[in-house]
């Protein structure tokens, strides 16, 4: 009866150890929603700035610059979404109306607007323009338009939420689908205001009803990325300069005081309460619209190669605007610039030096969380530990001895972000050497990307340490440039 007792009770241990090997890890809340995910996968698209102040030479519009001046010349949004396309970009948001009012669509709210415009003789629509483009050649569309407008006689009133959100419907329900929605975080201050010439100021929480505003939006397009106002998916990073922190958490706490805390902003909450990833916005210019006086300081391929290291390499995505030409077209040497800078880094990460090799780890949930799904493309594949690991290392060995600079490294985020610091070591002439970065190496989240000075090893080690649930890492990748 004793040995019976003894066999059953190995069998039972022996089904429970199977049980968590097979089981995926309970998940580390706050986790993303699918068209969280989905929006995080995208890492770069692009801004359109065109409008009444590329024709006045100006980036904030007082709104008392009459209609007619708007009359592009050789206007062609294939060659926007061509250009986007070829440097990368998986979508394009357009600012259908900026701070000065003017609107881009033919709306109904008011007469300042294309319509009464030189531009196709007041027939034109280019947010119909665009949005049939990006359609055309598959690229995603999404909307910005500004709460302030310092055109309208009612701003600051009660009448003119009416007309804001009027706005919202005509651009929501007329364009198709959208990716993402802007709202603004400038509102109120000095303003034509319908010849009023005088300051209003507003509080802009209560002022717009951004709950309702974005509501109507995913009436029309549920699964669209909200960017600002009370209620986002997303979050600012806090600078117009395309730098995310190093050490970036996608989590974070959605009080409005936050939402405007730009040192906060910055690098996210360890420890916060919802899934709010950064969104980096910078123009490839000084200015977000053109200016002639700024084409010779369009950035360059080693300028763009940094901004997207310290942006979607520091788990946030890259929203990178292009201004348009009185011409009606993104100029020659943005594009060429930017053409370049996508087909350089196509160049640099294309080859993972670690695909041939051997991966070993010290500790793994089973086969169904092998290490070497590291190594593979398929995205719902990941190495993970058993719970209550929280220190733990994968060791690779190369084929033969081989230099790298550049290391990428993905948690699967589905389970949630738990990294919060993590240790590189390289194997050569018979010792462990660490890895020296000019960054701190803290968190990983969605993607996280290390540039350093060139090592020669024998065998790359990374050490984890986890601050809460299980560590789940999706994929790792060694380049060199």
């Amino acid at each position: 009866m004793k040995k019976k007792r003894i066999s059953a009770l190995v069998v039972i241990s022996a089904i429970i150890g199977l049980a968590s090997c097979v089981h995926r890890p309970e998940r580390s809340y706050p986790i993303p929603t699918a068209n969280q995910l989905e929006w995080q996968q995208l890492e770069t698209y692009a801004f359109i700035h065109f409008g009444l102040n590329t024709f006045n030479n100006m980036e904030w519009g007082y709104g008392d610059t009459p209609a007619s001046t708007f009359n592009p010349t050789n206007l062609d949004c294939e060659q926007w979404v061509l250009t986007l396309k070829n440097c990368g970009m998986k979508g394009v948001i357009f600012t259908a109306k900026h701070h000065d009012g003017f609107c881009l669509w033919p709306t109904e709210t008011t007469d300042y607007s294309i319509k009464n415009s030189p531009y196709k003789n007041g027939k034109g629509d280019l947010v119909k323009e665009l949005s049939e483009a990006c359609r055309k050649h598959g690229l995603k569309f999404g909307i910005y338009v500004s709460p302030w407008d310092r055109h309208q006689a009612e701003y600051g009133k009660e009448g003119y939420v009416d007309i804001y959100h009027k706005q919202i419907e005509e651009l929501t329900s007329n364009y198709g689908e959208l990716f993402e929605f802007w709202f603004d975080g400038a509102n109120g201050g000095d303003g034509w205001y319908g010849g009023a010439n005088e300051t209003r100021s507003i509080v802009a929480e209560e002022y717009y009803n951004y709950e309702k505003a974005r509501d109507i939006v995913w009436s029309y397009s549920p699964n669209a990325a909200i960017f600002g106002g009370t209620k986002p998916t997303l979050r600012w990073i806090g600078n117009e300069k395309g730098i995310a922190d190093a050490t970036q958490w996608c989590m974070y706490n959605t009080d409005f005081k936050s939402l405007n805390n730009e040192k906060m902003l910055s690098c996210g909450f360890k420890n916060g309460t919802a899934w709010l990833p950064a969104e980096v916005d910078v123009s490839i210019r000084p200015g977000w619209f053109y200016h002639k006086s700024e084409d010779s300081l369009v950035k360059t391929v080693s300028q763009l190669l940094d901004l997207f290291y310290n942006s979607v390499g520091h788990n946030a995505n890259l929203l990178l605007n292009f201004p348009v030409n009185t011409e009606g077209r993104i100029p020659s040497i943005d594009s060429a610039n930017a053409v370049a800078w996508y087909q350089k880094l196509q160049n640099d990460i294309s080859n993972n030096l670690l695909k041939d090799g051997k991966v070993t780890a010290s500790d793994t949930r089973g086969s169904r969380f092998n290490a070497k799904h590291v190594l593979c493309d398929e995205y719902s594949h990941y190495w993970a530990t058993h719970d209550g690991v929280k220190h733990s290392e994968l060791i690779f060995e190369f084929p033969k001895t081989t230099s790298f600079n550049r290391l990428l490294l993905q948690e699967y985020i589905p389970q949630g972000q738990n990294v919060d610091a993590f240790y590189l070591d390289y194997y050569f002439n018979g010792k462990w050497l660490p890895i020296e970065t000019d960054e701190p190496l803290t968190t990983i989240g969605y993607k996280r990307l290390v540039r350093f000075q060139t090592v020669k090893a024998d065998k790359l080690r990374i050490r984890f340490k986890t601050f809460k649930g299980t560590l789940c890492i999706n994929k790792i990748a060694a380049y060199c440039i």
